[in-house]
């Protein structure tokens, strides 16, 4: 697999901030190819030699996707290893790794030369602490490596503790101008909520969801919005964000009986009946896909071309995840007689006002990232 020129470049700094400094963090928007660009890093690193690399993820369909990703990059880097609840790989030189599983069998660990966290914006988590630091007893001069599409976290803890620097950042307005991602297209709909939405108590990570949903989970409300979602969005592959679960399930039945074919995924959903869901809409099996911040990163799936936030975003990263599962450009080869040419963000809470455009900057220290809502697109991004 050939990369890119700007994930040729991206890889480069990626790999002399590690020579130089030893960790680095890269910043990369959701249909970047992140997996590609780290998968390259970790090929770059083996073909130099080193002895033992480890690639951190934490969701089962993120190993699978990342080894696989990383076999069609380095085809010629032979076997790789699996960390899980049914394989214990430590043996191997370049292994992929759950972190839950990782962190309950950290002493069968053996000494890294580099480490590499997939959605690194989680590496200040006590579960990657204990990984890190097994990592780093065991060789004082092991490499680390994160990847991530937003470089703040929701309770604003810095991300310094582990990157001292960020090799490089591509933002979203060079993808969507080089035609990489789809334009988005942003209304935000007022529903004669707003005001009760701003009254709502802001936790450490996030707004108090159990008063979002006694605000926007009401019957009349959710008929509502499946008539706003039917005016501009009614032939659009759609992923809707909901604030719990008994809002998500009230949501997935007004849909229903508005005669829109929909189905819902929330921690609840088992594994087995997850990907059977997330299987049949991508293969156009039914159209509205709900859920509660279970799609919000690790997911890609091109054919979303409508995105509904009937929650709010305490802060800006959670709303880009959010918008950016409908960003990515479809490729005609794997899905023939298919067009998207851009994705409509509906936001019947308070986010895009709140944060404004879906451009943000990589911070190693906790900030705030608000702006100025716009009133329909950023010129530069489209946000």
């Amino acid at each position: 697999m050939l990369l890119r020129p700007r994930q040729a470049s991206f890889v480069e700094r990626c790999c002399t901030a590690l020579d130089a400094k030893g960790n680095t963090l890269g910043v990369a928007p959701t249909g970047s190819g992140k997996t590609v660009m780290l998968s390259a890093v970790v090929g770059h690193y083996a073909d130099k030699g080193i002895e033992r690399a480890l690639i951190l993820q934490h969701r089962d369909e993120l190993t699978e996707q990342n080894r696989k990703t990383f076999h069609a990059v380095n085809p010629d880097c032979g076997q790789t290893g699996v960390i899980d609840a049914t394989r214990k790989d430590f043996h191997l030189p370049i292994t992929f790794a759950m972190v839950q599983t990782l962190t309950r069998n950290r002493q069968y660990m053996k000494p890294l030369d580099l480490l590499v966290v997939d959605e690194a914006h989680h590496v200040t988590a006590k579960s990657y602490e204990n990984i890190i630091e097994t990592a780093q007893e065991q060789n004082p001069d092991v490499m680390i490596a994160g990847f991530t599409a937003t470089a703040q976290r929701g309770d604003k803890t810095p991300l310094r503790k582990v990157f001292d620097n960020v090799a490089d950042q591509i933002m979203l307005g060079e993808m969507i101008r080089s035609g990489l991602l789809v334009q988005p297209r942003t209304f935000v709909i007022d529903i004669g909520v707003r005001e009760e939405l701003e009254g709502v108590r802001q936790t450490l990570n996030d707004y108090d969801m159990d008063a979002v949903a006694k605000i926007m989970d009401r019957r009349v409300l959710n008929e509502q919005i499946v008539e706003h979602w039917k005016e501009k969005a009614g032939d659009r592959q759609t992923v809707v964000f909901c604030s719990t679960i008994m809002h998500a399930e009230h949501v997935c039945e007004a849909f229903s009986e508005g005669g829109i074919s929909a189905r819902k995924v929330t921690s609840e959903t088992t594994t087995v009946d997850r990907k059977a869901i997330l299987s049949g809409f991508e293969n156009l099996e039914f159209q509205v896909i709900v859920n509660v911040m279970v799609l919000t990163e690790g997911w890609d799936c091109p054919p979303v071309s409508c995105v509904v936030l009937l929650r709010p975003a305490s802060y800006k990263s959670t709303m880009i995840q959010m918008a950016g599962r409908g960003l990515r450009r479809l490729d005609p080869e794997k899905y023939p007689g298919r067009t998207k040419s851009d994705c409509l963000i509906l936001d019947f809470g308070t986010s895009v006002l709140t944060h404004g455009t879906l451009e943000m900057d990589a911070e190693l220290e906790p900030g705030k990232h608000k702006g100025e809502a716009p009133e329909k697109t950023c010129p530069e991004c489209g946000g």
